[in-house]
């Protein structure tokens, strides 16, 4: 009989997302490529025949969940340690209890969550009792085993990787709630798609957002933007107690943007004249320099830098100049906002994709566990091409390719948008 239900016992005022704690190996979502009757853990428990594991996943992807089931499914005694917490005195006791344990005939299930943050030593410490049967170990760790667990240990565990919850998991536990609840998840379809995605693949996570979410009036539906104001802090108001200093900052950021050079050395002299800090200037400026200008003039950040710098050299008011010398530069100089939207695009893109993992054929490989999981496989040398361009893709495999840098024709940008425009004329032919 397994211990585990000491740890997992059913009450009123549970958590949604320990309620929906799956009974049996079948009920866990998003890793049946270890779980299936065929499939690795699956097959194991069948026959009867388990071998101490290490678990490697994202938070949230079920690795207690796993091994508390495997206890149970094995009538294992369920032994649950978290590393952050635990020491030699409680790994100590649970040996003692499992021999025990097994001279009474039964064997026990060593779990331990986070077991990258044992040190060497005490993992070293585990491998008597692994070795000699004393106990099954399950390791769970979001660290890469290869670099976080001695080679002894990871010699003697098999290690299994754990899925990110995709979209149609996710999807399944949103349905497991709004039936526990008996309701519907007070949501748009856009906002039910936002749910998803804020979950970023962890499924605990996502149940905790349902659970808040339940509390909302039943007869509600939130969009995306009501979705975000319940389940996220509202950001603090901004103190308008210097409101003039941000007015003449922003008047001399835009006359910039808009190439008024006379009028920037207006804004730049009053923001002086009143007192302000030059060094709080020339931050601004560096900022526009890559804002607003970026790679259409790919001196304006260096012309920007180098009068903040001169400025700290030479004080006031001689450095004043350079800072008027950087304000010209950048007045006149093309404008392009490229770079700035990009990084934007960018990062619009991450957070709606989360935690994709890069594609596996430009991951490094320098331990045997690694090259086995395919890390470098079929990876092309670009410099060995003719072109020295490989035309090979490098955004995530689940991952549409995107277009986040759109330079202008302004500047050296210009010049920019041509090796774009070659390359991907390669990308196409080397794909085709």
């Amino acid at each position: 009989m397994s211990s585990s239900g000491n740890l997992f016992e059913s009450t009123a005022d549970r958590p949604l997302a320990d309620r929906l704690r799956p009974v049996r190996l079948e009920e866990v979502v998003g890793q049946q490529h270890l779980l299936a009757a065929d499939a690795p853990i699956g097959r194991m428990v069948q026959q009867g025949r388990l071998a101490s594991m290490i678990l490697w996943g994202p938070p949230g992807c079920g690795k207690t969940t796993i091994a508390r089931l495997i206890a149970d499914a094995s009538d294992l005694a369920f032994e649950p340690l978290s590393a952050v917490f635990s020491g030699v005195a409680d790994l100590r006791k649970v040996f003692d209890r499992a021999k025990e344990r097994r001279g009474a005939g039964q064997g026990t299930l060593l779990f331990i969550d986070e077991v990258h943050r044992f040190n060497r030593a005490q993992q070293d410490g585990f491998l008597p009792y692994v070795e000699d049967g004393t106990v099954i170990l399950i390791g769970a760790t979001t660290e890469n085993p290869s670099f976080e667990l001695n080679p002894a240990l990871l010699s003697r565990c098999q290690v299994y990787v754990l899925n990110r919850l995709g979209e149609p998991a996710l999807s399944e536990l949103m349905t497991r709630a709004e039936k526990e609840a008996g309701r519907s998840l007070p949501l748009d379809d856009e906002a039910r798609s936002a749910l998803l995605a804020m979950a970023d693949g962890d499924g605990r996570y996502l149940l905790n957002l349902a659970e808040r979410l339940f509390a909302e009036p039943e007869d509600s539906q939130l969009s995306t933007a009501d979705l975000v104001a319940v389940v996220q802090k509202r950001a603090p108001l901004y103190d308008k107690g210097q409101e003039s200093h941000f007015n003449l900052i922003s008047a001399l950021h835009k006359s910039l943007r808009g190439s008024d050079t006379d009028a920037a050395l207006y804004w730049f002299s009053r923001m002086l004249d009143g007192g302000e800090d030059p060094e709080y200037i020339a931050r601004r400026l560096a900022r526009f320099a890559s804002e607003d200008i970026g790679l259409a003039d790919p001196q304006a950040l260096p012309q920007a830098l180098a009068a903040w710098d001169a400025y700290n050299r030479l004080g006031s008011p001689e450095g004043e100049l350079a800072l008027v010398q950087a304000v010209i530069y950048l007045g006149t100089a093309p404008k392009s906002n490229a770079a700035y939207s990009a990084s934007k695009a960018a990062m619009r893109a991450a957070r709606e994709t989360g935690s994709l993992a890069p594609p596996k054929h430009i991951l490094n490989a320098p331990t045997k566990l690694m090259k086995e999981l395919g890390y470098g496989k079929d990876y092309a040398y670009d410099h060995h091409t003719a072109e020295g361009f490989s035309g090979q893709d490098y955004f995530p495999d689940e991952m549409e390719r995107q277009a986040f840098y759109n330079p202008v024709e302004r500047g050296f940008e210009r010049e920019i948008s041509k090796r774009l425009e070659y390359w991907a004329r390669l990308r196409a032919k080397k794909s085709s």
